[in-house]
C-alpha cells in the first residue's frame, strides 16, 4: 500500500497514477475527507481522556477530603459516554480508510510510457532469430499429443478444463527445466534456493496484494481460509513478513520452484489449447529484498537473470516495457519477457520482471535498519518469472521441432536427459 502521508501531501499524483492505470475503485477526496475527519476526532478523544483523567483525580481528592463529589462523578460518566461514542465512530473511520488504502495501486514509475492495454507497451530489444522451417511447423499442443506425451483429455477427467497430463518426455522435460533454471539462478547469479509451502494464508496474500482486489482469481480452500499460491513470489515475498532487517543483510535473493494455482486462466475462448493459460502450471521464480535506492538497477538484474534462462534455451526472445495500462495495480514498473511461438506467428509473454518498491513491503511489514538505532524503513522488494515452465516446453516443442514429428532437445538441457539429443525419435 502507499503511505498515507504521501496521499496528503501528493493527491494529484496519486490521482494521475490510477487514471493513467486504469483504476477508479477509490474516491482519493473521500478518502482524504474520511482521513482528516479521523484525526479530528483523535484530537478530541484525547481531550475528553486529558479531561476525564483530571476530573478523576478532582474526585479523588474530594473524597479523600470527605466533600461531596456526585457532581464530578455525573460529569466523568457523561465524558465516558462521548468518549465511547466517538471511538465507535473513530472504528469505522479506520475500516473505511483501511478497505481504501488496500485498493489503491502503486504509483507508476516516471519512465512507464502512458497507455491504455498491451498495444501500447514498449518494445525494448529483441534477441535470438527466428526459426525457419522446411515444413509446415505445428502448433506445440498437436506435437504433445502425436507424441503421446500430452493429454488433455485425462487432465479433464480428473480435474476439469485447462489442465494437462504430460507424460514420458515432457513430463522429463518439467524436471529437467526446474533443475537447470534453479543451477543457473543459484549456482551463477546467488540466489538462495527455497521450498516453500503451495498454500498460503489470508495475510501472506494480503501482504502481497493478491488481496483483497483479486480475490477471485485464486482458488481458495475455504474450510481452513487457505489459498493455493498463484505464485512463488507470495511464500517468498512473506518470509520476512514482520522482520527488521539490517542494511547489511540487502539485498536477499531468493528462488524457489512451485506449482502455481490460478482461478482465472485467461479469457474465454483465448488459449484454449495448449500450455499457455492454466490453472495449474509450473514456475521458478525469482524474489529480491533491497534497499530503496537500489530497487531500480536491482529490477534491470533481474531482467538479465531471466534473459540468461532463454539464450541458454537458445530460444528467441523480447523484452517489453508495460505502459501505464498493463502494468498492473501493485508494480511501479514491469517488463515482460516474450518467447517466440511460431504456431502464434508472435512473441507470448514467458516471464514478468516487476518492482514493487513499498508496496508490499507496507502490507507485510518487512523493515530494515541502515544502523543499529535508526529508525526502521521499508524495504523494497521486486520479483519475476524464471521462468514458467510450462511456457517454456511449449517454445522448446514448437522452437526446435523437426519435420518427423519429434523434438531436438536444447543442447543446454542435454545433460538433464542423459545425453538424449531429441524427444520421440
Amino acid at each position: 500500500m502507499l503511505d498515507i502521508k504521501f496521499i496528503r501531501e501528493c493527491p494529484n499524483a496519486v490521482k494521475e497514477s490510477m487514471r493513467k492505470k486504469g483504476e477508479d475503485d477509490v474516491d482519493i477526496d473521500q478518502l482524504l475527507e474520511r482521513d482528516a475527519l479521523w484525526r479530528e476526532l483523535l484530537q478530541k478523544v484525547e481531550a475528553l481522556r486529558a479531561e476525564r483523567n483530571q476530573k478523576s483525580e478532582e474526585i479523588g481528592q474530594r473524597k479523600r477530603q470527605g466533600e461531596d463529589a456526585d457532581g464530578l462523578i455525573r460529569q466523568v460518566r457523561q465524558v465516558n459516554d462521548e468518549i465511547d461514542s466517538l471511538e465507535v465512530e473513530i472504528q469505522e473511520l479506520e475500516d473505511f480508510i483501511h478497505e481504501a488504502m488496500m485498493n489503491i495501486p502503486n504509483i507508476l514509475h516516471r519512465d512507464v510510457p502512458y497507455g491504455e492495454d498491451e498495444d501500447d507497451n514498449v518494445e525494448v530489444r529483441r534477441v535470438g532469430d527466428k526459426p525457419s522451417f522446411s515444413f509446415t511447423p505445428q502448433p506445440h499442443w498437436d506435437i504433445g499429443s502425436d507424441l503421446g506425451i500430452l493429454d488433455t483429455g485425462q487432465a479433464a477427467k480428473i480435474a476439469g478444463s485447462r489442465f494437462d497430463v504430460l507424460k514420458d518426455g515432457a513430463a522429463r522435460m518439467v524436471r529437467a527445466l526446474v533443475n537447470f533454471m534453479l543451477d543457473i539462478q543459484v549456482g551463477e547469479h546467488g540466489y538462495q534456493e527455497v521450498y516453500p509451502p503451495f498454500l498460503a494464508n489470508r495475510d501472506s496474500m494480503i501482504g502481497t496484494a493478491q488481496l483483497p482486489k483479486f480475490e477471485s482469481d485464486v482458488f481458495r480452500i475455504e474450510k481452513f481460509d487457505y489459498f493455493l499460491i498463484p505464485t512463488a513470489e507470495v511464500p517468498l515475498t512473506n518470509l520476512h513478513r514482520d522482520d527488521i532487517l539490517s542494511a547489511e543483510e540487502l539485498p536477499k535473493k531468493f528462488a524457489a520452484y512451485t506449482p502455481c494455482f490460478r482461478a482465472e486462466a485467461g479469457a474465454a475462448g483465448r488459449d484454449t489449447r495448449g500450455l499457455i493459460r492454466r490453472h495449474q502450471f509450473d514456475k521458478v521464480e525469482l524474489v529480491q529484498y533491497c534497499l530503496p535506492e537500489d530497487s531500480g538497477d536491482a529490477l534491470e538484474e533481474i531482467v538479465a537473470h531471466a534473459e540468461a534462462v532463454l539464450q541458454a534455451l537458445e530460444l528467441p526472445y523480447r523484452v517489453v516495457l508495460m505502459c501505464s495500462g498493463d502494468t498492473g495495480f501493485p508494480q511501479n514498473k514491469k517488463y515482460d519477457l516474450d518467447v517466440w511461438m511460431p504456431s502464434y506467428d508472435d512473441y507470448v509473454e514467458i516471464s514478468s520482471v516487476s518492482n514493487f518498491t513499498d508496496f508490499q513491503a507496507r502490507r507485510a511489514n518487512i523493515r530494515f535498519r541502515r544502523e543499529r538505532d535508526a529508525r526502521p524503513e521499508f524495504v523494497h522488494t521486486l520479483n519475476g518469472s524464471g521462468l514458467a515452465i510450462s511456457r517454456a516446453i511449449a517454445a522448446i516443442f514448437e522452437n526446435y521441432q523437426k519435420e518427423d514429428g519429434s523434438v531436438a532437445i536444447p543442447s543446454a538441457l542435454q545433460p538433464y536427459f542423459g545425453g538424449n539429443e531429441s524427444i520421440g525419435s
